[in-house]
């Protein structure tokens, strides 16, 4: 399939792809009316996202993980602050956006093809659409599958032909909210991969939230851990130099390298807010496609684990070498 893909990957560049987007995030706080009264899942969140730059999402469950990718995306409004893609208020329906959940959400009496269709730009003309359709059955690996209805499939693939409706508007920006969620660990580590070359064909703007701390270093330029505004234990601090030690080279939000992938140029981010959402903005060392088994990523690793509350771990101590 990567061969295909890399095949395919400057004739789908030169034609479908739309510039990708900036994201900036200002102060956004989200507070939703209850029976005891308002209760904040998100507060002081002030984030910048890079055009074509790869960002996860992780923190404990009722952090506002998924609230943030719904304001985004327009779904939803922030109770106070903004959100700007390329300097525009985020709409409701916007077709610069596009999300994928963790569920495929395909319509099980339509082919694969159809739904991947439904996700077109209204107004697109039946030749213009059916030309690309094709354009992401080639690029997700399902060409094979394309008259196949949703039971007829495995969950992989029905979870590529989500992405591919995701992708057909040619989006600026992509929200992925735990995309590989449901997925056995080996087709989830195949759909990693996949992912990284959708990226390579069409450089879009990707925001995914993730509760597995591997997929967001894998996968990621920078990993934005969220606290629970309501936690009744007080969560880790772990010291700014570390995050400096484990390559980033100005601490928390700096500049990421490139790879054969392209990472994003970065943007810095403030310090986040001590009673804020944001617990951490951190930069992954390295370029993408990342060896998983890499040091440094270890021990960001078990910083990031340290931030979920996740203390029973094990990480072998730098080296006087290893830590020059």
């Amino acid at each position: 399939m990567r061969r295909i893909l890399m095949s395919m990957s400057e004739t789908l560049h030169a034609r479908t792809t739309a510039p990708a987007g900036a994201v900036r995030i200002d102060g956004v706080e989200r507070t939703f009316p209850t029976k005891t009264g308002p209760r904040t899942v998100l507060r002081d969140v002030d984030v910048a996202l890079a055009p074509g730059e790869i960002a996860a999402v992780v923190g404990p469950s009722g952090c506002g993980k998924s609230t943030l990718l719904r304001l985004i995306g327009g779904l939803d409004e922030p109770t106070r602050g903004s959100i700007t893609l390329d300097g525009g208020t985020a709409r409701a329906h916007d077709e610069s956006t596009a999300i994928a959940f963790q569920e495929p959400r395909l319509l099980p009496w339509r082919t694969i093809a159809q739904n991947i269709a439904l996700g077109l730009p209204r107004g697109t003309k039946p030749k213009r659409a059916k030309e690309r359709v094709a354009e992401l059955l080639d690029l997700v690996g399902l060409t094979h599958a394309a008259g196949q209805r949703p039971r007829e499939v495995s969950g992989g693939m029905a979870q590529r032909a989500s992405l591919a409706r995701a992708l057909a508007r040619s989006p600026r920006v992509l929200l992925l909210d735990e995309p590989f969620g449901a997925l056995d660990a080996l087709t989830r580590l195949k759909m990693h991969d996949l992912l990284l070359d959708i990226h390579r064909a069409q450089p879009t703007t990707v925001l995914m939230v993730t509760h597995d701390v591997e997929e967001a270093l894998y996968l990621a330029d920078r990993v934005l851990l969220l606290r629970n505004l309501h936690a009744t234990t007080a969560q880790p601090e772990r010291p700014r130099a570390k995050v400096v030690a484990l390559g980033s080279t100005s601490g928390i939000g700096a500049l990421g390298g490139s790879g054969s992938h392209g990472s994003a140029p970065q943007i810095a981010d403030d310090a986040p807010a001590r009673d804020g959402s944001v617990a951490r903005v951190v930069t992954v060392p390295g370029s993408r496609p990342r060896d998983r088994g890499a040091r440094s990523l270890t021990d960001l690793r078990a910083s990031l684990l340290d931030g979920l509350g996740v203390t029973h771990h094990t990480t072998t101590p730098l080296t006087a070498k290893e830590n020059s």
